[in-house]
């Protein structure tokens, strides 16, 4: 082989480690700006649930002022807002990594819609309530926060959804199982049972 034909061979085989490296490289900086984007959509779900959480007490307080009807009714709410809190993890990622503890931070959310529902519900019996202007505000407050909700988890799955389906195209995915603690596959908010009707809040 001449000496022609070796520098021919090697720019070959150099042209090729430089595409297959800039691939890999392209691949794994796709895979960070989705992840986050996934990470920074996650954030604006917790904020939303953040503010209906900072809603309740005033909301119980309220209606307590002014309806005393059943103590199992605050109750119900009070331990589904603190189950909430429980399961609330430090950091973003802590929850979009693991499926097992968002699936119990979604159901935990499930949770207080339904004890805030039954609240607004039984409330409906205080014609009184209809008169409070405090109570006007936080229910249109609640019911504003619950379409934002829906708003942002929907977000957050098309986020996540762009993310898993990235990381599992070729050659993202070998980037992605080298990497296998940085890229996990990202879970997705289901629809709970009765979960697509936000509690009511018309009086």
């Amino acid at each position: 082989m001449s000496g022609k034909s070796v520098l021919i061979a090697l720019a070959i085989v150099l042209s090729v480690i430089v595409v297959a490296a800039l691939s890999a490289v392209g691949s794994y900086n796709g895979l960070i700006a989705a992840n986050q984007a996934v990470q920074a959509q996650w954030g604006q779900v917790e904020n939303v649930y953040q503010r209906r959480l900072d809603l309740v007490p005033n909301l119980v307080e309220t209606v307590k002022g002014v309806a005393a009807f059943e103590k199992e009714t605050y109750t119900a709410v009070a331990e589904a807002r603190a189950h909430v809190g429980q399961v609330t993890a430090p950091g973003p990622a802590a929850l979009t990594d693991d499926p097992a503890a968002f699936e119990r931070f979604a159901q935990a959310q499930q949770g207080l819609s339904s004890a805030l529902a039954r609240l607004l519900v039984v409330s409906e019996r205080y014609p009184q309530l209809k008169a409070n202007e405090s109570f006007r505000d936080l229910q249109a407050q609640l019911e504003g926060t619950e379409n934002r909700i829906a708003v942002e988890r929907m977000r957050y799955n098309d986020a996540a959804r762009t993310y898993n389906t990235r990381r599992q195209t070729f050659p993202t995915a070998l980037i992605a199982a080298m990497f296998a603690d940085r890229f996990r596959e990202r879970p997705y908010f289901e629809a709970q049972p009765g979960a697509a009707v936000a509690p009511k809040v018309k009086f």
